[in-house]
This record gives structure tokens, sequence and C-alpha cells, in this order.
């Protein structure tokens, strides 16, 4: 591996690591962003970064993180009884989260989940039913869609560094 490559790969796990962050905070395209460096680098290495093979999965895996992201959230509070409310509150709270650090961003989408319950007509002890199954959905998705981009990044890498010739 030259120089230059050790370079490009680790620029691209750099931005790659970012992207895994940006599964925790909104704005920041988390698998998205990884797939972006993914081509990127083999846009300038050519055979020496990621195959076809490796950046079709790449594209496939992205679009796996979509859809455990939505459909956890979607699950997770419609299990315990949120309405769309639940799920909207959920999703504001956690936004809302985020300014007040890691206790905002746990509590978050539990507290707004349960207030838009709360708003929409709903006693007290559903409302908090739903505020956690909400909760929980999101939780479930951010571990899965960490998991899904971490792997990208071990593919990525191990096929980059197979093909680097070392």
């Amino acid at each position: 591996m030259t120089t230059e490559q050790i370079i490009g790969l680790t620029l691209a796990l750099l931005i790659m690591m970012v992207g895994i962050i940006g599964t925790l905070v909104p704005g920041i395209p988390g698998a998205g962003l990884v797939l972006i460096a993914s081509i990127a680098h083999r846009l300038y290495f050519g055979p020496h970064g990621a195959s076809n093979w490796i950046l079709a999965g790449l594209v496939l895996l992205t679009g796996l993180c979509f859809v455990v992201e939505y459909l956890s959230e979607i699950l997770g509070a419609r299990k315990l009884g949120a309405t769309w409310r639940g799920v909207v509150g959920a999703i504001t709270g956690g936004l809302v989260g985020l300014f007040f650090s890691i206790p905002g961003i746990l509590l978050g989408p539990f507290i707004g989940a349960t207030l838009f319950e709360l708003a929409g007509g709903r006693k007290i002890k559903p409302a908090a039913k739903a505020g956690a199954g909400a909760t929980l959905g999101l939780l479930v998705g951010a571990v899965g869609k960490i998991s899904i981009c971490v792997a990208m990044v071990i593919l990525f890498t191990v096929n980059v560094i197979f093909r680097s010739g070392t």
C-alpha cells in the first residue's frame, strides 16, 4: 500500500466515522455518508478502491439502514400502543433532546411521544406506555443503524486492503 493509498483510506475512514456518529444525530446522513465516502474513494483510487460488488452491497446496506430506521420506529411505537402522534412526538422530542446532551437524547423521545399522545386526548398511563414504545423503537433503530454502518465500514476496509495488494 502506498502512502497516498494509506492517506486516502484514512480520510475515507474518518468520514465514515462521522457517518456512524450521524446515525445518532439527525441532520448527518449516517449510512449515506459511509456510502459517499466509499464511492469517492473508489472514484479517486480506481482499481485500488472497493470493488463494484462491494459498492453494490454498500448501496443495499444503505437502503436496509433506512428500512430498519423506519420499521423500528413504527413497530416499536405500535407494539406498545402509540398512535401517529406518539411517533411524531418521539421524533420531535429526540430533536429537541439534542440540545440537552445525553439525558435529553435519552428522555426526549419518551417525553415528546407522551406529550403528543396526551395532546391527542389519551390518558396518562396509555400515553406513557406509547411513549416507552416509541422510545424503544428509536433505540432499537439506532442500534440497528449503527450495526449496519459498522458492517459497511468493515466490508469496505477489508476489501480495499485486500485489493491494494497487501
